[in-house]
């Protein structure tokens, strides 16, 4: 399933993790993990934040792709399924025809 990752991280964890090397680590680790098709970074309600797009084979595997962001930066994680133009499109035909 293709999922959306929004995570919220804290300003002074993260303040404390970019001189460190921490923040970019945890970043990495994570696009290294999960190949997003697109990844997104900038300020969301006034705090440091992330969107990634990625297909999540099993949802087991949110636990241990988030802990770095919850772990070291306090992280508020939003996940959620999306899909592309197309999907939706396929999606819709098949509400019609039901």
């Amino acid at each position: 399933m293709r999922v959306m990752l929004r995570a919220h991280m804290d300003t002074a964890a993260t303040n404390e993790g970019i001189p460190t090397g921490a923040l970019p680590h945890a970043v990495r680790k994570l696009m290294d993990t999960v190949k997003p098709e697109a990844a997104y970074f900038g300020l969301d309600e006034g705090v440091r934040s992330c969107w990634m797009v990625f297909d999540l084979q099993d949802s087991a595997q949110l636990p241990s792709l988030t802990w770095d962001l919850f772990q070291q930066f306090n992280a508020e994680i939003d996940v959620a399924p999306v899909m592309t133009a197309e999907e939706l499109a396929t999606a819709l035909g098949a509400l019609r025809s039901s």
